[in-house]
This record gives C-alpha cells, sequence and structure tokens, in this order.
C-alpha cells in the first residue's frame, strides 16, 4: 500500500542532515544558510516532495503569500478590451516570479466593493493592486495592507504607477498637426478616470502650442468603448462636416471611428486622419494601419507588481509612484 502522508520538515531535516530551524529558514527563504546548506535542503524537499504547510507558515511570518488584483470594471469589458488582457499577462507573470499568487476579481459598482472589502485584509492577503478606480468608487481598505493603483487614483497621496497619459496624447496630436490637419476632433475617454481626463488634457495642450482654437463641437464623450468610437464618430462628422482628423482617446474607439467613416465613404487617412492611444495588436492589424500612442502594457504590470512587493516587504518605506513614457508609433491612418 502506498504511503499517502505528507512528508514533515523533521523528515527533510534529517535527510539533509541538519536541524529542523535551519530546513526552516531555507523553506521559508532566509538569506542566512550557507549556500552549501540551502543546496541539501533543497534537494531533500524535492526527494521527498516536501510542500510547505502554508496555514502554518502564513501564522508564523504573518503572510499570505496572496496578491490580490481589483479591476473596477464588469467583466464584459476586462474581458474585451485588450487594454486590460495586456495588463493582466504582464501582472501574472511578474507576480509568479515572486512565487505569490494572485488572485483576480472583478468589481462592476459599489455594492460590489463592499463585500470585496471583507476579504480585502491582511488574513487573506498581503497586498492589492487596483486598477481603473472611477471617481465614484471608494476601495474599502485595511491600514495595514500595502495598496498600489494602476493608473493615477484622485486620492494624490496614494501609491500609484501609470503611464504618461497626457504626453502620449500631446505625441498623438502634434503628429496630427504635424500632417497638415487643422479640424482635429477628440473622441475622450470617461472623465471620472484620470487617463481619461489627462488624455483630453494634452489634446488641448497640443492645440494650444500650435496656436489652434479649442472648440467644444470638435468634442465628443466616450467610455474606450468600441460602440463610442462608432457613436461619437457619427456625431462629430454630422455636427463638424469639415473636420480632417480625429484623436480618440484609446485604440478600440479608433477602430471605431475608422469603420463609421468607412461607412460614411470617408477614406482614412485622405480625407479624415485617425490616431489612437494604446499600441494594441489590433491596432497593427487593421487596415489601414492605425496610427497609435503605444503604453507598455508588460512594463505597467511589473512595475506595479514590483512596487508593490517593496511596500509589503518594507511597509515604513516613502511611498513610491512610478509614471511610464508613452510613444507614438505611426502607421497608415495618420
Amino acid at each position: 500500500m502506498t504511503d499517502s502522508r505528507q512528508p514533515t520538515l523533521e523528515e527533510v531535516a534529517r535527510l539533509a542532515g541538519v536541524g529542523r530551524g535551519t530546513a526552516s529558514r531555507v523553506v521559508n527563504g532566509s538569506e542566512h544558510v550557507s549556500p552549501h546548506t540551502r543546496d541539501a535542503v533543497e534537494r531533500a524537499v524535492r526527494e521527498l516532495g516536501y510542500v510547505p504547510n502554508q496555514a502554518a507558515r502564513a501564522l508564523r511570518t504573518r503572510r499570505t503569500d496572496t496578491v490580490a488584483l481589483v479591476i473596477a470594471e464588469d467583466e464584459e469589458r476586462v474581458f474585451a478590451e485588450p487594454f486590460f488582457a495586456g495588463l493582466v499577462r504582464g501582472i501574472s507573470r511578474a507576480v509568479d516570479a515572486t512565487s505569490r499568487r494572485l488572485v483576480l476579481s472583478m468589481v462592476p459598482d459599489e455594492s460590489h466593493l463592499d463585500r470585496l472589502g471583507q476579504f480585502l485584509t491582511p488574513q487573506h492577503v498581503d497586498g492589492v493592486m487596483v486598477v481603473s478606480m472611477h471617481d465614484a468608487l471608494s476601495l474599502p481598505e485595511s491600514p495595514d495592507l500595502p495598496i498600489v493603483h494602476v493608473g493615477r487614483p484622485r486620492d494624490a497621496g496614494a501609491c500609484y504607477v501609470d503611464v504618461d497619459n497626457l504626453g502620449g496624447a500631446r505625441q498623438a496630436v502634434d503628429h496630427i498637426i504635424g500632417r497638415g490637419r487643422q479640424r482635429i476632433a477628440c473622441i475622450t475617454g470617461p472623465q471620472d478616470l484620470a487617463s481619461g481626463r489627462d488624455r483630453l488634457e494634452g489634446y488641448r495642450e497640443a492645440l494650444a502650442a500650435a496656436g489652434l482654437p479649442f472648440e467644444e463641437r470638435l468634442v465628443e464623450a466616450g467610455d474606450f468603448s468600441d460602440a463610442s468610437g462608432v457613436r461619437g464618430t457619427a456625431a462629430l462628422v454630422e455636427r463638424c462636416p469639415d473636420l480632417d482628423a480625429i484623436f480618440a482617446a484609446n485604440d478600440v474607439m479608433a477602430l471605431g471611428a475608422m469603420r463609421e467613416l468607412a461607412r460614411r465613404g470617408l477614406r482614412v487617412p485622405e480625407d479624415v486622419a485617425v490616431v489612437g492611444f494604446d499600441g494594441s495588436p489590433a491596432a497593427a492589424a487593421s487596415t489601414p494601419v492605425l496610427t497609435t500612442v503605444h503604453q507598455p502594457l508588460a512594463e505597467l504590470g511589473t512595475t506595479a507588481v514590483e512596487v508593490l512587493a517593496h511596500r509589503i516587504d518594507d511597509p515604513g518605506a516613502e511611498v513610491r509612484s512610478v509614471v511610464l513614457p508613452a510613444e507614438l508609433r505611426a502607421g497608415e491612418s495618420a
């Protein structure tokens, strides 16, 4: 009959020829052991198939080795938009490299956040990354739980990692202006997100720097969805038939804009130039290839994990926020 019981730490120590305390230090990642001893214990762990008791380890270390990723959007949006797919992929890989576990939660409204607050405690997770937190939402916080926002939050003192949305939008509109366009419209992102506000502000600043007027009639509200790109373009063309360019605050809306322009018999870029923001795979596969502002999603995710890990390991450290550069990638649409 096969012995199905789990090997113990004492058996690991005995096989490695060390004391139980030394074996425990190796298993728990302590640096205060010699390379020879570490090798011996790790060989014994592999040979015996020893798996640490996570519950007991959590009691000793006061760590769960689990971090949460909270995305304040509904499932439909998270799985439909390439931004979230690229970001989650980057975060997941970075967390996996730290040997921690990742718990993903999508919370589209305040009621979901209230229930989530019962889980987001030091007894369940070591830290939290928060994505797409709209102004009207408020994440229940524990004072002992490190939180890193992906995207600048409304709380000026919060820790965050972000992309230079304002500078990226300026690059987009500067590029359009450099192509000789004068009547440049904008389909905005949500104005209850810093990214949406910053991209609209970058549009305004680029116009002002070029001596072009800002006109409210050339701006249409969007919500980062394909449908809002289509609707916004239809409204803009009907209201301003002489427009010659559109800056859409993300690629999904820009691609919707290009389809609506084609439906109306307008050529891109001959009649209307179009620029997006994201650098998504769909932008490179479109016809014509979409000119877009690339944001480094893998690096954004990795940086968020690194900043959170630093806050977990050194709770008293100064709050550090990081803003990554965005880069215009010229295609054929502008």
